[in-house]
């Protein structure tokens, strides 16, 4: 009894020693990091086709047309293709059009979901539950279907075939509300107090104490939002019809229309960087705060 009494105290001893406690320390660090390694190596793998697909598009883009219709992608260089779809396609015009839409449309949205979401969460009166939860059923609401009725009003009010019209519909963003709705709900609400017995507006709280508070989730809304808006394609061209509105998504699609009929596979692919390269640059360059953001505000993936 007294050697067993003797053993089990020997390993509470060991297990409480500092080299025990180090070498178990370690064990776990080994373990998160080949962890990590696994994460790094699946998500390379389901990336792996489409970096295979922007390469090929990017390689094409400078390649001669001749050379891409004998399958000799890397055989030279060439500028040729992005001079003619520069020429082929008003892309000044269709970058304005684009900027003007999606960052107006985003400034527009800032405001509004910035309010609304602040009105869910940090503003006291009955029913206030009720109404965030009719705004988040839009969530399940397929763009699709919405698309018919916003055409209809927009002919009603005479905004057809103009950039306020195509922005109309997205002024008021349910993801957005969600979003920030989530940032305000993590501020204590001590501030709120605190600034309420200094004399403080409701207003004034929203911009001198939550608004620094929430910059990750307002800068990650603006990634998806100017990704969304700039990508969209089916909304815009139901929304506009002349050439002077188009964005660059719808330009894009006539342009490859008039490029496919003569397999020029080239030029598409130059228009398709052209159509890709401003957001791809401002990526790159604000990457770091990017990602810092997302990571901060709560989206995964």
């Amino acid at each position: 009894m007294e050697t067993s009494l003797g053993k089990t105290s020997s390993k509470q001893a060991t297990a409480g020693t500092p080299g025990f406690l180090a070498q178990k320390q370690q064990k776990k660090g080994i373990q998160s990091l080949i962890s990590s390694y696994i994460q790094d190596a699946l998500a390379i793998l389901l990336c792996l086709p489409l970096l295979v697909v922007m390469v090929l598009i990017v390689v094409a883009a400078f390649t001669p047309n001749t050379a891409i219709n004998r399958g000799q992608l890397f055989s030279a260089f060439t500028l040729e293709n992005f001079r003619i779809a520069l020429k082929s396609a008003n892309f000044g015009l269709l970058y304005w059009n684009t900027f003007l839409y999606t960052f107006g449309l985003l400034a527009v949205q800032l405001v509004t979901v910035t309010l609304a979401a602040f009105a869910l969460t940090r503003l006291r009166y009955r029913g206030r539950e009720t109404i965030f939860y009719l705004i988040f059923l839009q969530l399940f609401l397929p763009p699709v279907a919405l698309i018919l009725p916003n055409f209809f009003l927009l002919k009603r009010l005479q905004l057809a075939d103009t950039l306020v019209g195509l922005a109309l519909p997205y002024i008021a963003s349910a993801t957005g509300i969600f979003l920030l709705r989530q940032g305000f709900k993590s501020i204590p609400p001590e501030f709120d107090d605190a600034a309420y017995v200094d004399g403080a507006t409701p207003l004034q709280l929203l911009w001198y104490v939550h608004l620094p508070m929430i910059k990750p989730h307002l800068a990650a809304f603006s990634v998806v939002s100017l990704v969304y808006h700039w990508n969209e394609f089916l909304w815009p061209l139901i929304a506009t019809s002349s050439a002077s509105k188009r964005v660059l998504s719808v330009g894009l699609a006539s342009f490859t229309r008039s490029a496919e009929s003569g397999a020029e596979w080239g030029l598409i692919a130059a228009g398709t960087v052209l159509v890709a390269a401003p957001l791809a640059v401002l990526f790159i360059v604000f990457q770091d705060f990017f990602v810092r953001s997302f990571s901060q505000s709560g989206i995964k993936g």
